[in-house]
């Protein structure tokens, strides 16, 4: 059997947040997220137009579960936005976890943490900036 089309990418991404309300912070506020969907009090389904995000709350140890989330990635259309949201988010208090730098294949980015202590990249890149 051959491999089936190319995805569209990844435009959806779910995870549990302990800290729900600073969470939706955020991701609305903050990163300009709007509200899709709210099924529940638990929980919240967020757009900015091209991918979505759903927060669902919990009380639970979630890590000892299994479940293990690297980060997820906002793609910027510009390569000076990089740096423009590095210091718009530091202004904002929220914490870093790396500077801005330039990678080896063109790309720009920086990680920072969301209020639940899941990673954040916000990245610049060539091949895929421009089509969102």
């Amino acid at each position: 059997m051959s491999r089936p089309p190319a995805t569209g990418g990844m435009r959806h991404v779910a995870f549990y947040a302990k800290e729900f309300e600073a969470c939706e912070h955020f991701y609305i506020e903050l990163l300009g997220m709007a509200v899709e969907w709210r099924p529940d009090p638990d929980s919240v389904y967020l757009c900015s137009g091209n991918d979505n995000l759903a927060l669902h709350r919990t009380t639970t140890e979630f890590a000892k579960e299994g479940q293990h989330l690297d980060h997820i990635g906002f793609i910027l259309r510009q390569l000076d936005d990089v740096d423009a949201w590095y210091d718009f988010l530091v202004e904002n208090d929220v914490e870093m976890r790396t500077k801005p730098r330039t990678h080896r294949d063109g790309a720009r980015s920086f990680y920072c943490f969301d209020p639940d202590g899941n990673t954040v990249q916000m990245i610049y890149h060539p091949p895929i900036s421009g089509c969102c």
